[in-house]
């Protein structure tokens, strides 16, 4: 006799077909621990029955699950949940701008066997040319072509990781002596990176859409040094304040850019959420310098990064990269590879966009602050305030065991007094991340 399953039929309140709806529903409980590692499903045509859908789509969502190895099927027994839940210490990250877990062990054994009887072994016997082999720049040029980025895969630069693109991208911009103007708050990374190599710095005022452009202007106006100078900023849900910018504040800071000759640094780790915004480097593909990465649109596991540079900078690039061993690992190109032939990346993009939504949500939900400022597919929200609080709230989260971003690391001018919290939503469990938010809503009553 078969066990019944312990599940409570439920379709995801969200608006998708049928089969998207079942199939989230049936991943949130498994993913939440709602459902233990080898309880059995619902069969499908009572499942189709209890919901009224389709029986077609329940058996859709049985197939998503399972290419997600969140689930497996026992011919003649049923599906079952196939992952057990794993609990971390308390010790809760709330500073890594890490997307939610969406990769596991089903995904990429079957990603795996399949590359294993077309993968080149030459790519694992020999070194990788500088900017990656021919092959890979192909298949990246392919991702980024989803984000409407005309590619020549000549011009494209493959690394181990976005920030050592980004590292690549300030050298050539920027050079030995010159200007790095950034958004007032930025990037953590990359005011690491630019105090480390000794770049000038000077940041720029910001709005809802990000960089405001008028202060751009006055800023590169202001610039009397002939060396390079460069804008670097995050035109797609900024970090860490997630603005975005809408077309015509596109327009206008590529203009402004232009007639101050002044390159572009675009950090677009995060412009899969918005495909339909041009990016600025389809914009001004002359004067823009575009880095790119894989760890925010599928996982922090495929340390795979890219930069996109204009055809005058292509061989300075090239000769940059000589003595560097920048190439990403051949098996994540492959995987990727697999993974963008085969739809298993717009799966993942679609789950991950799901589970930040709901994340979101739940920080709004617990952190009530009027001035709390969050976008849905963001992996982290923004509180801003005087660096004096927030740096107060970091150690009083520190003892209770929540660790968040220093202001400090955030800030352009060291010496601003405005600055905030960094909330990322994205590392912890969903418990985990519940619990936490409920201790900082308590600090942040005690600070008011």
């Amino acid at each position: 006799m078969l066990l019944q399953s312990p599940w409570q039929p439920r379709l995801a309140s969200i608006e998708a077909n049928a089969a998207e709806r079942l199939a989230l529903a049936l991943a949130d409980d498994i993913v939440e621990g709602r459902l233990a590692g080898g309880d059995r499903l619902p069969a499908h045509r009572d499942l189709a029955e209890k919901l009224q859908i389709g029986l077609g789509s329940v058996t859709k969502a049985y197939a998503a699950l399972e290419r997600r190895g969140l689930t497996r099927s026992v011919k003649g027994r049923g599906t079952f949940v196939a992952i057990q839940q794993a609990h971390s210490d308390r010790l809760i990250d709330l500073s890594s701008n890490a997307p939610p877990a969406a990769l596991n062990a089903g995904i990429l054994a079957r990603a795996l066997t399949r590359i294993a009887r077309k993968v080149d072994a030459d790519h694992f016997n020999f070194y990788a040319p500088p900017g990656g082999h021919l092959e890979h720049r192909r298949v990246l040029a392919r991702w980024l072509a989803t984000l409407g980025l005309v590619v020549d895969p000549s011009l494209l630069v493959l690394t181990s990781g976005a920030r050592q693109a980004l590292s690549l991208a300030f050298d050539l911009a920027c050079g030995s002596q010159g200007l790095l103007l950034t958004e007032r708050i930025t990037y953590p990374g990359a005011i690491a990176l630019a105090r480390r190599k000794g770049y000038r710095m000077q940041g720029v005022e910001i709005d809802a859409e990000g960089m405001v452009p008028q202060a751009l202007a006055d800023a590169l106006g202001g610039v009397t040094s002939t060396d390079g100078k460069a804008v670097y900023l995050t035109p797609t849900l900024h970090n860490p304040t997630t603005a975005t910018m809408g077309l015509e504040r596109r327009q206008a800071i590529v203009e402004i850019c232009r007639k101050a000759g002044a390159w572009i640094i675009e950090d677009g780790v995060y412009a899969a959420s918005f495909p339909d915004l041009p990016q600025l480097s389809a914009l001004a593909p002359d004067i823009s310098l575009h880095v790119n990465g894989l760890s925010k649109s599928l996982g922090p596991g495929l340390q795979i990064g890219m930069l996109l540079v204009p055809a005058e900078l292509g061989g300075a690039a090239q000769e940059l990269m000589q003595d560097m061993a920048m190439a990403p690992s051949a098996f994540s190109c492959a995987v990727v590879d697999e993974w963008l032939a085969s739809g298993v990346v717009a799966s993942i993009q679609r789950d991950l966009r799901h589970e930040s939504r709901r994340r979101s949500k739940l920080a709004a939900s617990l952190l009530g602050a009027s001035e709390l400022v969050r976008h849905p597919d963001a992996y982290n929200v923004w509180l801003p305030m005087k660096c004096e609080t927030a740096n107060s709230l970091v150690a009083a989260a520190a003892e209770i065991g929540l660790k968040l971003t220093p202001p400090e690391t955030m800030m352009a001018d060291p010496q601003d007094e405005m600055s905030g919290l960094r909330i990322c939503l994205g590392s912890p469990s969903f418990e985990d991340l519940s619990d936490a938010l409920k201790h900082l809503a308590e600090l942040l009553k005690l600070q008011a």
